[in-house]
């Protein structure tokens, strides 16, 4: 969507050193978004992300955080702020996984996923929600998974934080709609990320089975329906989950 102009917004991306987080950062800059990029522990990727939407003109602002932990949370969202003023977007992307079956699943398996996934999601929406409202404008956009609404085995942790945030996305919408926040979530299925290049030929072929496009997604799928609701081309869209899977789960 190369049409579309965001410039003067603000916002911040957590987990935003690679994969989905590093593209949507770098999409929204080409937007004309000034970027917190958010990061924990790759700090090189971080960096690269961040000089690379300089490099094309654009303004970045690389910010350390655990987004899971409060004061962490609540510190990366004040970096933003304190740099550039405002904040207007928030792109809830952190995440992780710790993928096994529910009865060799450990206590530290479910809580560290639930932590990332969900309790982040949740911290930074609420640290930011005030600058939204304050200004009667805003974007929250969370990074859910086709997972969080069919499920996975082995992935029991990981389907229950996605549902959750599905679920905390419907809520928050309502509660901020009357204030001109928008708050949606992304659904994305077998993006071609490191875990799905990480699959065998024979795994491959059988997710590929199930996806009526036939294609794996890639991350620039993602980005460009987060510019999109970001966009004032969604300003009536809220509470809304959008599902990003070729089909998949149609």
């Amino acid at each position: 969507m190369p049409g579309i102009d965001l410039s003067g917004s603000v916002a911040l991306v957590t987990g935003a050193s690679r994969g989905i987080g590093a593209v949507i950062a770098r999409r929204l800059a080409e937007a004309g978004v000034k970027v917190g990029v958010n990061y924990l522990s790759s700090p090189e990727s971080a960096e690269e992300v961040v000089s690379s939407i300089i490099s094309a003109g654009g303004e970045a602002l690389l910010v350390e955080g655990d987004v899971a932990q409060e004061e962490p949370a609540k510190s990366t969202v004040q970096q933003v702020v304190s740099r550039w003023g405002r904040i207007d977007i928030l792109v809830n992307n952190a995440g992780i996984n710790r993928d096994r079956l529910l009865l060799r699943m450990n206590t530290d398996d479910w809580d560290q996923v639930i932590q990332v996934n969900l309790r982040g999601a949740f911290l930074c929406t609420r640290f930011v929600m005030p600058h939204l409202i304050k200004q009667r404008s805003g974007r929250v956009v969370n990074i859910s998974s086709v997972v969080g609404i069919s499920g996975n085995p082995g992935q029991a942790n990981y389907a229950a934080a996605k549902a959750g945030l599905i679920g905390f996305t419907k809520s928050v919408a309502r509660e901020v709609a009357s204030r001109n926040v928008t708050v949606n979530a992304l659904a994305p299925g077998y993006i071609t990320t490191g875990m799905v290049e990480k699959l065998s030929e024979a795994a491959r072929e059988k997710i590929l089975s199930r996806i009526p496009m036939g294609r794996f997604g890639v991350a620039e799928d993602v980005s460009e329906a987060v510019v999109f609701l970001c966009s004032k081309g969604a300003s009536y869209i809220t509470g809304e989950v959008l599902t990003i899977d070729g089909g998949m789960i149609a």
